[in-house]
């Protein structure tokens, strides 16, 4: 994450614990002046009334979130792309450049050439540049050296 997803983050987390805090407050407060109302109305049938959270603490909760959110999307690494043809593209173009993270080091997954072993595997050998080379290495004597040795 860099500095400026992080104190957005920050932010956010802020905010949202002083909403916490505002609505704790006005919970306890309504929760005392409601007692000493009850209190003082003797035998009369008090009708119990349910407070709502008053409307600046929700707008406040509302805005919280929606900051915390912006800073941690804002804080994201880059998507990867979905196909591996343009996956092997990229490490080919660009490298460990392209794969690294905002604090500057190499992606923890990333691998090198994802088609390294494909290109190396004895099934892609050029069999047309054997033939012709086995061809030549015939032609020179290569291969009645060692018959008339015997």
């Amino acid at each position: 994450m860099t500095w400026i997803s992080k104190s957005v983050t920050g932010l956010g987390l802020l905010l949202l614990t002083h909403a916490c805090y505002s609505a704790h407050e006005h919970s306890a407060l309504h929760s005392t002046s409601t007692a000493s109302l009850s209190s003082m109305a003797s035998h009369t049938a008090v009708a119990s009334t349910v407070a709502s959270l008053p409307i600046d603490i929700s707008i406040e909760t509302v805005v919280a979130v929606f900051v915390i959110c912006l800073g941690l999307v804002l804080g994201t690494p880059e998507l990867r792309p979905i196909q591996w043809r343009v996956w092997a593209g990229k490490i080919e173009r660009e490298g460990e450049k392209g794969f690294t993270n905002s604090d500057g080091n190499v992606d923890k997954d990333y691998v090198g050439n994802p088609f390294r072993m494909l290109e190396s595997r004895p099934g892609f050998i050029d069999i047309r540049k054997q033939r012709k080379e086995f061809a030549e290495w015939v032609r020179e004597g290569g291969g009645t050296a060692g018959a008339s040795k015997s």
